[in-house]
């Protein structure tokens, strides 16, 4: 077979991870009862108990973003009672080994029991060495590198003493407006299920009980990427049929691969918040899918319950909560404050507490806190981990897998090295801090490499290049438009990098419109009056609605937030030392009023055909196309997909069906293809999406090659949520696409019988 989907050797390394966190999960069911679990319940307080569930913000860390919603301990000193009295599970979001193992210290030699502590944070995309955020990356098209990367934050993030990342957020994201598409895979279920699996193997490794693992922490169960009008902590009113089908296959894929906790959402789904939503933490995770792990509140979401209306006070909050099977409460006291007289009063019953704490002691077994507690708390490994060469190599190779390439009208890209200027205009060509994106929390801005030094490194020190900002993010700046035309006017090409600040687009960062912002917009249409050829880089954190003079540039690039080699990544592709390859994880919309859009909505009983009919499903002023389509990506090269054949006319239970395609690259340069499998059943039970994508394949083309790709189906990749909730696949006739995109390929047709 041609192309490929994973290499043999990640595969049976993908095979061993599994196999050991298989026996890791074992550990952790509560059909055996481990000996020195129970006797450890024996012999806790309620308070102790309580004290197991909850985990605090490291102090130094604690007050400075919301001061008045800080209910943790915010002095090292406080920090250090609080362990001594068995009252703290563990500690997040603090970096220091030495404190850290001071605190275990104290934790199993002073504390009355022993229990260790167990610490925490968000490592989302890297630690020192940042890799590309996380939409960024899904771009690449490829799990594989999305497992090699978290592996590498986990080798670093574990040097400083943590176990345990609050990550992956594999939250299924369809609205753009929403600040937090950045920290996720995109708006299609299959392929974030493929980077939610990658990405909880890659940090966790082969062994939990390994200084080097980092408990993965999938997020945030469920619904957060459907909250209304693209509002971050909005309410999400999803019915359970699109919930089952496009909300929770990604976290069962993460379970599926080792993952034991994970994280509550903020959202309520259909009214009740996910943090005490019995339904979700008990009837679904546990009941149905049997997870053996524990479940983590988001930060201070506890108390939230009473902002949602859905609780009277904290005691009532933690009740409900507790009583969901919310097992830890992250970021405040409201479990210590308040379990121990819920108990007394008889309102909580102490077996529902003693449940939840077992979760927490087996989940501390399971990666070796009992037996070793000083597990990745050895300070000297801090400067050995960091920022080692293959480790800046991998923040180079996966940033540049992760751009791009939208436009390139008359091969504009690549730029010659020799023989042109250039003038590099916009507010991020010579910032190294904007590299690197909101949630990298260990990174160093200074560390970072900004497109102009990027590219002084590519063309030397005999480059013709002018470096002009031209206008700030979102405000002008005085003489900018003018310094930046004059600049373009001396210049062969001008290179424009434009787009979003890292708080643009992150938590708590949702907007109205997605578009570029008006001084940057302002700032393209002057130079794009200059008639000079214009390529457009696009800094961003989600799918863009792109106006005017952006839009219309010869040649465009979407760069996301790229981390610490972003200069360096962009540099490669655009003087041509490395090709394009990667592609949009997410549809952009024509204008920001289509939001939500995503490739694979249901069809309508009254789709659009002709633009200028009126009673179809449309807006009057915008075709119901995408600017640029999920899974669209260009290369240096011209690739001709050809017919998509199958071997057979059906597809039976227990049969496999090989469909392929002879692809061709046309043009003079090799290419990186990433040919896409898409399906659409012609009836069901339930409208079904247009397309859906059920495979992807990497493929390597020289000038002039032809290679074909395979694909296989089975019955079960044909399933899908029925009425009576159930996950079946229905005889019937079915078409079938190989594509380079959501909308491109020959259609093919099959039936299962």
């Amino acid at each position: 077979m041609s192309g490929r989907a994973f290499s043999r050797r990640a595969f049976l390394a993908s095979s061993v991870a599994l196999a050991t966190v298989a026996r890791a999960m074992a550990a952790t069911r509560p059909q055996a009862p481990d000996p020195q679990i129970e006797d450890l319940l024996r012999r806790m307080t309620l308070e102790e108990k309580a004290g197991q569930l909850s985990v605090f913000r490291s102090p130094g860390f604690s007050a400075k973003e919301n001061p008045q919603r800080s209910h943790e301990p915010a002095t090292r000193e406080e920090a250090r009672a609080i362990v001594g009295r068995g009252m703290a599970s563990g500690f997040f979001n603090g970096f220091d080994p030495v404190f850290n193992r001071e605190l275990q210290r104290i934790a199993v030699e002073d504390s009355r029991l022993g229990v260790p502590l167990i610490f925490a944070a968000d490592v989302i995309h890297g630690f020192k060495t940042t890799f590309p955020v996380p939409i960024a990356e899904a771009a690449s098209f490829d799990p594989e590198l999305c497992r090699r990367t978290a592996r590498a934050s986990a080798e670093e993030a574990t040097a400083v003493g943590l176990h345990w990342t609050f990550a992956p957020a594999v939250d299924v994201a369809r609205d753009e407006r929403w600040g937090r598409v950045m920290g996720g895979a995109g708006e299609d279920t299959w392929l974030d299920a493929q980077i939610s699996a990658a990405r909880v193997r890659g940090f966790q490794g082969e062994d939990l009980r390994a200084d080097n693992s980092l408990l993965a922490c999938p997020k945030h169960f469920a619904g957060y990427g459907a909250v209304e009008g693209g509002m971050d902590y909005n309410t999400a009113d999803i019915s359970e049929i699109t919930l089952r089908q496009v909300h929770l296959p990604p976290f069962r894929a993460a379970f599926a691969a080792g993952a034991l906790t994970t994280m509550a959402a903020f959202n309520d789904v259909a009214g009740v918040p996910s943090t005490a939503d019995r339904r979700l933490l008990t009837e679904i995770l546990r009941d149905e899918w049997r997870f053996p792990g524990l479940v983590v509140s988001d930060f201070q979401s506890v108390r939230e319950l009473i902002a949602h209306g859905y609780a009277a006070d904290e005691a009532d909050a933690a009740l409900k909560a507790l009583g969901a099977g919310c097992d830890v409460s992250l970021g405040d006291e409201i479990y210590c404050n308040h379990i121990p007289a819920l108990v007394r009063s008889g309102r909580l019953p102490e077996a529902t507490l003693d449940e939840s704490v077992r979760r927490v002691l087996r989940l501390k077994k399971a990666i070796g806190l009992f037996e070793n507690p000083y597990r990745s708390l050895d300070p000297g490994r801090v400067q050995k981990a960091m920022r080692r060469p293959e480790t800046i190599a991998l923040a180079r190779e996966s940033a540049r897998k992760s751009i791009v390439l939208l436009k390139n009208e008359n091969d504009l890209l690549p730029l010659s090295k020799s023989g042109k200027s250039f003038a590099f205009i916009g507010p991020f060509v010579s910032s190294k801090a904007q590299s690197l994106g909101y949630s990298s929390l260990g990174g160093e801005p200074e560390l970072a490499v900004s497109l102009e030094e990027g590219v002084r490194a590519a063309l030397g020190s005999d480059a013709r290049c002018a470096f002009t900002p031209g206008s700030a993010a979102e405000s002008a700046l005085p003489g900018g438009i003018e310094a930046a035309v004059a600049a373009a006017r001396e210049a062969d090409v001008a290179v424009l990098f434009l787009g979003e600040t890292g708080e643009m687009s992150d938590e708590g960062a949702s907007t109205s419109s997605i578009v570029i912002p008006r001084p940057q917009q302002e700032l393209a249409q002057a130079v794009a009056a200059t008639g000079k050829p214009m390529v457009v880089i696009l800094k961003h954190g989600r799918a863009l609605a792109l106006r005017g003079a952006v839009r219309d540039a010869p040649a465009i690039l979407c760069s996301w937030f790229l981390g610490s080699e972003s200069g360096h990544a962009l540099a490669d592709i655009l003087f041509g030392d490395h090709a394009p390859q990667a592609r949009l994880p997410v549809s952009f919309p024509q204008a920001p009023g289509q939001e939500p859009f995503y490739y694979d909505h249901r069809a309508t009983g009254r789709p659009q055909v002709d633009f200028h009919e009126r009673f179809v499903a449309h807006y009057r002023d915008v075709t119901n196309e995408p600017l640029y389509a999920f899974g669209h990506g260009l290369t240096y090269s011209a690739i001709d997909y050809g017919e998509t054949m199958i071997d057979a006319p059906r597809l039976t239970r227990d049969g496999v069906l090989k469909i392929s395609a002879r692809i061709v690259n046309k043009g003079p340069r090799a290419a990186h293809e990433i040919a896409q499998l898409y399906i659409h059943r012609r009836v069901a039970a339930i409208t079904q999406p247009v397309r859906e994508l059920k495979g992807i394949r990497h493929v390597a083309l020289a000038p002039g090659e032809t290679k074909e790709v395979l694909f296989e189906l089975r019955a079960s990749d044909l399933a899908y949520v029925h009425p009576d909730l159930s996950m079946r696949a229905d005889d019937g006739l079915f078409d079938v696409w190989i594509a380079p995109s959501a909308v491109g390929g020959r259609k093919a047709s099959f039936a299962l019988t």
